[in-house]
């Protein structure tokens, strides 16, 4: 993944923030789709895996959407993200998530993250920073917290 391309959606998230893409009384004129993800976390002295498939659940294609991944843990300085992902702060990783078909799965997101310290637990809240500008009545699939003890279980979203 080339480093302009997590730019550009970055930025394009940073428009749709700021209201770009806003129609009459503030309504999106964007297509409608309900991003959704499932997967797991685990933590295991100071290094936490996360993996998550977002996944359309309709009733439009978007061609590309981001999730965030916030952290209760400072990130280490040394391990950059997997592909297709970029830092958005000392606690935050953002990740395109590629095509999402109308009823279909994305990419599959895998990340290594190394933590500054070794703390006995982190909360880690995923959510989406943008939708390729599209109307989502459901955002109660897009939004997760999952608290991850250091035990190297996975715990599931």
């Amino acid at each position: 993944m080339r480093r302009g391309a997590v730019r550009s959606v970055v930025v394009a998230g940073l428009l749709v923030l700021a209201g770009a893409g806003a129609g009459p009384a503030g309504a999106w004129a964007g297509p409608e789709a309900d991003v959704a993800y499932h997967g797991r976390v685990s933590l295991v002295k100071g290094q936490l895996r996360v993996w998550m498939v977002p996944r359309n659940e309709g009733p439009s294609a978007l061609e590309n959407a981001t999730v965030r991944v916030r952290l209760s843990a400072d990130l280490a300085d040394v391990r950059a993200p997997a592909g297709g992902c970029a830092r958005a702060g000392q606690r935050e990783v953002v990740c395109e998530t590629g095509p999402l078909p109308e009823h279909g799965p994305g990419r599959h997101i895998g990340l290594v993250l190394g933590l500054r310290e070794k703390p006995a637990e982190v909360a880690v809240r995923i959510d989406t920073w943008w939708n390729g500008g599209a109307t989502d009545r459901n955002r109660g699939n897009n939004e997760h917290v999952v608290l991850a003890l250091d035990t190297g279980d996975a715990y599931a979203f």
